[in-house]
């Protein structure tokens, strides 16, 4: 946080660094675990899938069908758990800016008497993050709904599928059906879990990467340029632009000219708001450069 620029520090608050740290890379952290489960879940699947084949032959086709259409009509519950789990994560960084900023400023709250209304922002945040929650509930009970009843429909497809294909059904192959089914209720029943991390984990990546990519305080260049020996001056800026955002169209400071040589004694002075500290925050590197050198 101590590297990022003025412009990402308005973008990424400490809460939502904090939020970074502690949610998005246990998120992240969780997922190889999980990761491992679709592969072995696709094994499973695939080996019961032949051990029905020998038992009851074509009616096989029918669990596979069963199967398919459980696969597609989870594609588009996913694409939507995946956008308001991305809605939600927004909307919990805006309710932890706003909670952090609270008591980072209490002190200010208190003396100007704006505690009610904070309050009242932060609770409409929280009204937010709660609607997108529970829809994002909503959709992870349709997804661990349709998973844990698609063993059940399996089996009363595969049943009707023997009787109208007149498979001979005796013991010895309904029971090895059933037991096989059996074997691969857990994980079936295991996938929305699967969905729901590599979800989560996809956003949080998003998220870090977002992060990491944040535009940093050009501190290397003003060391390099420092210890320059060669150079006559130690602090040089020719018609230069700043701005705190990094918005070359709305600079702080504009045409800004300025040698210092080496051991010279400088004083800046100015009225209030003429940009004295920014001009200090140039030479030290804290604000963007959008023009000159």
């Amino acid at each position: 946080m101590l590297r990022l620029s003025n412009s990402a520090r308005l973008i990424h608050s400490s809460g939502e660094i904090m939020n970074y740290m502690i949610v998005d890379a246990y998120r992240i952290g969780e997922f190889p675990f999980w990761f491992h489960r679709t592969w072995t879940t696709s094994l499973q699947l695939c080996i019961t899938l032949v051990i029905l084949f020998r038992t009851i032959g074509l009616a096989t086709l029918a669990s596979l069908t069963v199967i398919i259409i459980t696969v597609l009509y989870d594609v588009p519950l996913t694409k939507l758990e995946n956008k308001f789990k991305s809605h939600l994560r927004v909307a919990q960084d805006e309710r932890l800016k706003a909670s952090s900023e609270a008591l980072v400023n209490m002190k200010v709250l208190k003396l100007y008497a704006w505690e009610t209304h904070f309050k009242n922002v932060i609770d409409n945040l929280r009204n937010v993050e709660l609607k997108l929650l529970s829809v994002v509930q909503v959709r992870k009970a349709y997804i661990v709904f349709l998973f844990w009843i698609s063993p059940l429909l399996v089996s009363a497809a595969s049943f009707l599928a023997c009787y109208v294909l007149k498979v001979p059904l005796h013991a010895s192959n309904v029971f090895t059906f059933l037991a096989t089914l059996r074997l691969v209720q857990e994980p079936i029943s295991s996938i929305p879990d699967v969905i729901s991390v590599i979800i989560e984990a996809k956003v949080a990546f998003a998220r870090i990467v977002n992060f990491l990519e944040a535009p940093e305080l050009q501190r290397e260049n003003i060391r390099k340029k420092f210890f320059n020996h060669n150079l006559k001056d130690s602090i040089s800026i020719k018609c230069a632009d700043f701005s705190w955002e990094g918005n070359a169209e709305k600079p702080t400071l504009r045409n800004i000219s300025l040698d210092v040589r080496h051991g010279q004694k400088v004083a800046i002075c100015g009225e209030v708001g003429s940009g004295k500290s920014t001009l200090i925050g140039t030479i030290l590197g804290e604000v963007s450069k959008t023009n000159g050198t």
